[in-house]
């Protein structure tokens, strides 16, 4: 008996017929989160340059910088199609850190369900892979107006785009 079921099997063939050959209307992403950590435990973060090419650099429009760029940001962004999250991780160290040869371990995954925006039928889903590293040197790059290693409990309004959740689901937040 053929099943009726819908499963996240993504094909553009659309065969066999439980596979869906559309992305779910409120959108799928992919994306590479970076964990690098101080010797005191905390995580290298970051306030974007909202000047800065962010739509070639981690896929935020205009409104998304603006909104984002007072609050603190893992380095992080979306696969570019056909790129492996180890690629992703390495491309943020280098593009958004100009940092080379940081060994880095992972990915730990997880994946959320939301919904985005009201106005679209149905669930958002993340699909988000962590990579750790050590670093205990300062960092600074033109993408940011600052980095620094913060406190992974700071209080979740100093956080942009929910990143305290992807610190608390890699096991830094309480």
């Amino acid at each position: 008996m053929a099943t009726d079921r819908k499963f996240a099997s993504f094909s553009s063939r659309g065969s066999p017929p439980f596979r869906m050959s559309e992305i779910p209307p409120a959108g799928f992403c992919l994306s590479s989160f970076l964990l690098i950590t101080d010797r005191g435990g905390r995580v290298l973060m970051g306030k974007l340059n909202h000047e800065y090419e962010w739509d070639h650099l981690g896929a935020l429009d205009d409104e998304r910088k603006r909104r984002f760029s007072s609050r603190w940001m893992l380095p992080s962004s979306h696969l570019i199609y056909g790129e492996s999250p180890a690629e992703a991780a390495r491309r943020v160290l280098r593009e958004q850190l100009g940092l080379e040869g940081i060994e880095l371990s992972g990915p730990v995954d997880f994946s959320e369900q939301y919904v985005a925006n009201e106005n679209i039928c149905g669930m958002h889903w993340d699909l988000e892979f962590i990579f750790r590293g050590r670093y205990d040197g300062t960092v600074s790059h033109p993408a940011w107006k600052e980095l620094a290693f913060v406190d992974p409990n700071a209080p979740k309004d100093e956080f942009a785009r929910n990143h305290q959740d992807i610190l608390r689901l890699a096991g830094m937040r309480n």
